[in-house]
């Protein structure tokens, strides 16, 4: 009885970013659901990604208007970091992404063995979307501009830090930003946070954040994936244009008695010139709050 061979379909492209941005961007959820999809009319809303051998991957795919869904998932059989990841479909193919860097470009090279029901071409042409959504996404990050801030506060880490975090006082030193500057939810680490605030047209808006890290007295990191849109959450599209993975650092150290905050956020061209304005005067009001 003879084997029946798979056939292999390769998908490739060139992205103008380093190979650590590309790795990051391919194995982070937070970056897998907003550019995993082959078309507009879908999208990812959920991405749970355990990258270690044996360990398991399970992307939601749906059409936006919720007329279909799938989860795609799948097996890790090979980890290579930055070189080469390996895994196997729940379906039992197989699938190969290579990554090389030559100069300021990342080659990547995707080979996956094909199915049965759909023609190769419709196949080769779906994941070929994918991948160059992928690229689209990695390179638009590029724009996003770091901004350092820094404020020396006469009282303790556990005063600066707490004061920074509680609801009604960060609500007060973040009226720099907007008079009705609030937050809902937790800094416990991984959790869902909404920064939000009415604009001059009584609209409801803001951004929606996840609390990558939070180390009590030393650091807190928010990764911002979405915006608020009259009271609508909105994590792809055209709107999220300019705010797709920008981020927000707090750092806090000791100096002589005193607490050094530092702050570093990324953020795009549009906005720089605000925060370099309303930033300073922000952390201004922090301080005075800290230090009655």
């Amino acid at each position: 009885m003879g084997t029946t061979s798979k056939t292999t379909i390769a998908v490739k492209t060139n992205i103008q970013a380093s190979i650590g941005k590309v790795w990051h961007c391919w194995i982070d959820p937070q970056h897998i659901t907003q550019w995993n999809a082959a078309t507009t009319d879908w999208h990812t809303p959920k991405a749970e990604n355990n990258l270690l051998v044996g360990g398991r991957f399970v992307y939601r795919m749906e059409a936006k208007d919720g007329s279909l869904g799938f989860d795609f998932g799948g097996t890790y059989t090979l980890i290579e970091p930055f070189r080469q990841i390996e895994y196997t479909i729940d379906d039992g193919r197989k699938v190969r992404i290579e990554f090389q860097q030559e100069g300021n470009e990342t080659h990547i090279v995707e080979e996956f063995e094909a199915e049965n029901q759909n023609p190769v071409e419709l196949q080769q042409a779906g994941w070929q979307a994918i991948l160059n959504n992928f690229r689209i996404y990695v390179e638009r990050l590029k724009a996003i501009i770091p901004l350092h801030f820094e404020a020396l506060i006469n009282a303790p880490i556990s005063t600066v830090y707490s004061k920074m975090l509680d609801q009604e006082t960060y609500a007060e030193w973040t009226s720099v930003f907007n008079p009705s500057s609030r937050y809902e939810g937790s800094w416990e680490k991984g959790s869902k946070i909404k920064f939000l605030g009415v604009d001059a047209q009584g609209k409801q808006g803001g951004m929606l954040g996840v609390v990558e890290e939070n180390i009590p007295n030393q650091f807190v990191s928010i990764n911002y994936y979405g915006i608020i849109d009259e009271g609508k959450e909105i994590t792809s599209g055209s709107k999220m244009e300019g705010w797709a993975d920008t981020y927000e650092n707090y750092r806090f150290n000791s100096v002589n008695g005193k607490t050094l905050l530092t702050v570093d956020l990324g953020t795009s061209h549009e906005y720089q010139n605000y925060f370099e304005i309303t930033y300073p005067h922000a952390l201004e009001k922090l301080k005075r709050i800290c230090e009655i």
